[in-house]
């Protein structure tokens, strides 16, 4: 053998070795750099984007209301889950998971063997953090192109977010049947508790569901569901994570699950009250929707949930409401605000179902508030110029300049008093007295009550209120909350304060000291006027028993029904503590659909409302003017209040003699205008009892009671 050609072949081995070496090592770093660039292409941005957490609502004495949870997960970080649920999880998904870096080879090789062998894809060998990124990113299907994915997308993960990060977005996302996504829900949905408070059985349990949730779940196959619970438990032994008297206390205890939840349940709480937070918080601090649903917040509100509740079950019951037409629902809107404070205590914004972020007649609505306006418009500036209740107005036909209204009914009642006209609701004298007046006295009202005015309500109709954009039952509450606070105004609200999930305050209403509307002595004297309303007047229907109530009635006429349709019934009306705004109506009027019933269904509604809210409530009365009759005494008229009523001040004196003269001079306009009308229109008085008079020209005639 020559030993020259033996060198020569075993260094061409050696170079052969090598090249295939090196090759392999080309090849391999080529297949590493494709991988790593593969990896780093993966966009899990999404991670990063926080989950939809459960805003908290609060009502007035700090107790839990309502939540608002529209998103399918209510996220847990992972400090608050039990090491046994997280051992649990662990033991029957993926043993090696605080080992691996998002891959388990041996799992791999594993499925591998049982796939290749059984020709079919069977079996897979998904990690946790591989099926985070499925759940997160991909299909359930079973194939190749998404397991190679699954892996590209695992290693990122792994590669930006520790362990536990890891597991406590995946047990967040998971499904556990009976509707619930994430551990926080699952452990409500089957056991009633937070995930912290979950045994280790009951966490074996849940983690036992991941697989099959459908199948395992203990409502439905208690048998499955406990075989599988004793498995993971099995597991979790077998691997060391728990003891085994632990287990043996484990797999006897009896699963103890809690009643399905209804849907009534799961229905938001509340609805058209959380309807106005959310558009409070809006339109008052300026959070976005967004923030609101989804942003975790704890809002504390001004909310009462037993005079919530009491308003909901009064508006489902069909009975005390007007009979709707066949096509359409008579519907209502309702608020309950304390004067005091202007904290809105319970709000319905329709009948019917409930929908959340639907039209909110209580805040949204926007209609003719009728004679609700009267106390507003026209007695209070009447009051403050020196009018009072005894003072007396011509009841008869009137035309100013082509406006004539009319009284409900078409009647007419010669010289009244401004306390029979208010008791009764006569249009003509409340228009008559705005006239003499002025418009600016009104408007100038109506303004210090907070309700908003247009240019184009600069009409005498203003006093039976004639609005073109009209009024909604939270303005109108607030406004009467004047009357019951003293002549001082306080901004209506839901919202006390809003703090995020950690605890900060971001929005804060604190203590308001009001709006002067009105002087004290005139917002009482309207206050014993409206008293009188509900006794003697057309608010009997309103009248609470053993309570000071006051409040005003309000129709707006519906046109083309020869006056014996409404458009709009109201009843505005308060206690000393308790403001309640109630509208009926349709949404949508025509001569098809109209109310056939006066405002006596408002009244009624109203005073359906107040005395189930007012159950419990202390019993408080109205304080008087000076020197006016108490009207919840029954007194006649004219008779004098308490002594303390009598002491009069200098400025009282002052103002008495002020008051005396402009009486005085108004009595010879009123002697003046008499004769003035018994010359012009003795022919229309002599007229109107035989003839319809003309149907209004002006939207401000639609004035029914």
């Amino acid at each position: 053998m020559n030993p020259f050609n033996t060198n020569k072949k075993q260094k061409r081995r050696s170079l052969v070795i090598t090249a295939l070496i090196v090759s392999a090592c080309l090849i391999a770093a080529a297949g590493w750099g494709t991988f790593r660039v593969l990896v780093n292409s993966q966009d899990i941005s999404k991670l990063d984007q926080p989950l939809p957490a459960t805003t908290v609502i609060y009502e007035a004495n700090g107790k839990e209301a309502s939540r608002i949870n529209l998103g399918k997960i209510e996220a847990v970080g992972y400090t608050s889950l039990p090491s046994s649920f997280i051992d649990a999880i662990v033991a029957i998904e993926d043993k090696r998971f605080f080992e691996h870096k998002g891959m388990d080879i041996w799992g791999i090789g594993r499925a591998l063997y049982t796939n290749l062998t059984s020709g079919k894809t069977k079996q897979g060998a998904s990690t946790i953090t591989q099926q985070l990124a499925k759940n997160v990113f991909l299909t359930h299907e079973r194939t190749w192109s998404r397991k190679w994915n699954e892996v590209l997308l695992a290693k990122k993960i792994e590669e930006k977010y520790d362990k536990a990060t890891i597991m406590e977005m995946y047990v967040n996302q998971i499904y556990f049947g009976e509707g619930a996504w994430g551990i926080k829900r699952a452990a409500d949905a089957y056991f009633g508790k937070l995930p912290a408070d979950l045994t280790v059985a009951e966490s074996a349990m849940l983690a036992g569901l991941v697989k099959a949730p459908s199948v395992l779940t203990p409502f439905k196959n208690p048998e499955k569901a406990k075989e599988r619970r004793n498995l993971v438990l099995q597991l979790m032994k077998d691997q060391d994570l728990i003891a085994d008297s632990v287990y043996q206390k484990a797999v006897n205890e009896a699963i103890t699950l809690r009643s399905p939840v209804s849907k009534e349940e799961k229905a938001l709480k509340y609805p058209y009250y959380v309807d106005q937070i959310i558009r409070e918080a809006s339109a008052k601090y300026g959070l976005t929707e967004n923030e609101v649903l989804h942003g975790g917040l704890r809002i504390y509100t001004a909310l009462d949930t037993r005079m919530q509740q009491a308003a909901e079950k009064i508006y489902a019951q069909d009975e005390l409401f007007p009979t709707s037409s066949a096509d359409q629902l008579i519907q209502s809107g309702a608020v309950l605000v304390d004067p005091r404070d202007g904290g809105i205590r319970a709000l319905i914004g329709g009948r019917g179902k409930q929908p959340f972020r639907g039209f909110n007649r209580a805040v949204q609505l926007k209609r003719q508030p009728g004679s609700t306006m009267k106390p507003i418009a026209v007695y209070t500036p009447a009051f403050e110029k020196g009018y009072r209740p005894t003072d007396t107005l011509l009841d008869e036909p009137v035309n100013y300049g082509g406006y004539q209204p009319k009284n409900a009914g078409g009647a007419y009642h010669g010289e009244v008093t401004i306390h029979d006209s208010i008791i009764h609701s006569y249009n003509i004298p409340a228009v008559r007295l705005l006239h003499e007046m002025g418009m600016d006295a009104g408007m100038d009202a109506v303004d210090r009550f907070g309700l908003k005015l247009t240019d184009g309500d600069r009409t005498l109709g203003l006093a039976l209120g004639g609005l073109q954009d009209g009024v909604s039952p939270l303005e109108m509450a607030e406004a009467f909350g004047v009357f019951a606070n003293d002549g001082t105004r306080m901004l209506a609200h839901s919202i006390i304060r809003i703090e995020s999930a950690d605890g900060e305050v971001l929005a804060e209403a604190g203590p308001q000291a009001g709006v002067k509307a009105t002087a004290p002595e005139i917002a009482r004297m309207i206050t014993t006027e409206l008293e009188g309303v509900v006794r003697d007047g057309t608010g009997k229907a309103a009248l609470l028993a053993d309570r000071a109530v006051a409040g005003k009635t309000g129709t707006t006429e519906m046109p083309g029904t020869g006056g014996e349709g409404a458009k709009d019934n109201w009843f505005v009306g308060y206690t000393p503590q308790l403001v309640g705004s109630v509208w009926l109506g349709y949404d949508h009027t025509d001569t098809s659909h109209y109310l056939t019933t006066s405002s006596k269904a408002a009244a009624a509604l109203f005073q359906s409302l107040m005395s189930e809210a007012l159950k419990d409530e202390p019993v408080l009365d109205f304080a008087k003017a000076p020197g006016l009759p108490t009207g919840k005494q029954s007194k006649k008229s004219g008779e004098p209040g308490s002594e303390q009523d009598k002491k009069k001040s200098k400025k009282e004196e002052k103002e008495k003699k002020k008051a005396e003269k402009e009486q005085s001079k108004r009595e010879k306009q009123l002697e003046k205008e008499k004769k003035r009308q018994q010359k012009d229109n003795g022919e229309a008085r002599d007229k109107a009892g035989k003839s319809e008079r003309k149907k209004q020209d002006q939207k401000q005639d639609k004035e029914k009671d």
